[in-house]
């Protein structure tokens, strides 16, 4: 699983906030404002006929340097931010793997961008080029936690290898073929994993029982 942290950027965030259980979803937010550092924000939405005040943490794509450079340049283009958890130990939602072959070096990255996040993938053959496999309101990809009743960014991503796909199939009656590649991990806190699996050109959701 990604590794998450409660303060991004030492320094960058005053001070952690506490969260509670998803609840329903909600009108656009209210007003919002720049939080403690320049990437983030925080601001208030409807959730259940109240004002629920909400906090998404972002980091800049420099914070990720190990990323190509032809996909920093397109992040950049894009005017991305990284969302981040409000789980999270260390940054995430930018992963490496071997998405569209065996072998292959590729790149997803969740952007948050004019208020939308989207989930993006690079392949390694044509890096410049971003391909969407989903989008939202960054809005709606928030849940609550904790006694506080804040919000905070609910959506990440990981590898999966096909070793932890075919571990995660073994509750099916029919175990499917073993994955020759990796796939991409779209995880909701608290919610079961979901596996994007790219092949023949096509990206299909990898059955797992759930």
């Amino acid at each position: 699983m990604r590794v998450r942290w409660d303060l991004l950027c030492a320094g960058m965030i005053g001070a952690e906030l506490t969260i509670w259980p998803a609840v329903g979803r909600q009108i656009p937010p209210q007003a919002p404002v720049r939080a403690v550092d320049p990437f983030s924000e925080s601001g208030q939405i409807t959730v259940n006929g109240r004002l629920t005040p909400y906090l998404i943490r972002r980091l800049p794509v420099s914070s990720f340097p190990q990323l190509p450079a032809a996909v920093q340049s397109e992040l950049n283009r894009r005017d991305c931010l990284i969302p981040q958890t409000y789980e999270a130990h260390a940054p995430e939602n930018v992963i490496e793997a071997s998405l569209e072959r065996p072998g292959s070096r590729d790149w997803a990255v969740v952007c948050s961008e004019n208020g939308r996040v989207s989930l993006l993938v690079f392949f390694g053959d044509s890096a410049a080029i971003a391909h969407v496999l989903a989008t939202a309101q960054e809005t709606e990809r928030l849940e609550t936690q904790g006694a506080a009743g804040a919000l905070g960014f609910d959506w990440g991503i990981d590898a999966a290898t096909p070793e932890q796909v075919h571990e995660a199939q073994r509750g099916m009656r029919n175990l499917p073929p073993r994955l020759d590649h990796d796939a991409l991990a779209e995880e909701v806190i608290d919610q079961p994993t979901v596996y994007h699996y790219y092949a023949a050109g096509t990206w299909t959701v990898v059955g797992t029982g759930n």
